[in-house]
């Protein structure tokens, strides 16, 4: 059940109530006792699992690393630091190919 932001339009009272879906909008005002309560639109929160069955890991990774982490730079790091070297071919050991005739 999600919990619904509220104010009131003529005393500025604002307060969250716990509700279920299919309720209906609060209309009276807990303060002032007035029908100009009005159900204030809210970004929403995060879905967050608690308990003991879930673990870091199942959360979006972030930029930071987390305490402990690992702190190995990724594949795309190392193969940007890695020289290649290329040697000439030697030849002075090769026959030459001759064309021989018939």
């Amino acid at each position: 059940m999600p919990t619904y932001a509220y104010k009131c339009k003529r005393c500025e009272f604002e307060f969250e109530e716990f509700q279920s879906i299919k309720a209906d909008s609060l209309t009276m005002c807990p303060s002032c006792k007035t029908q100009s309560l009005s159900r204030m639109i809210g970004g929403g929160s995060g879905l967050i699992f608690k308990g003991s069955g879930f673990y870091l890991t199942d959360y979006k990774k972030s930029n930071s690393s987390p305490a402990g982490g690992n702190n190995k730079p990724s594949k795309t790091e190392d193969a940007s630091k890695t020289e290649i070297k290329t040697t000439p071919k030697d030849t002075s050991s090769e026959k030459p190919i001759s064309a021989e005739k018939k």
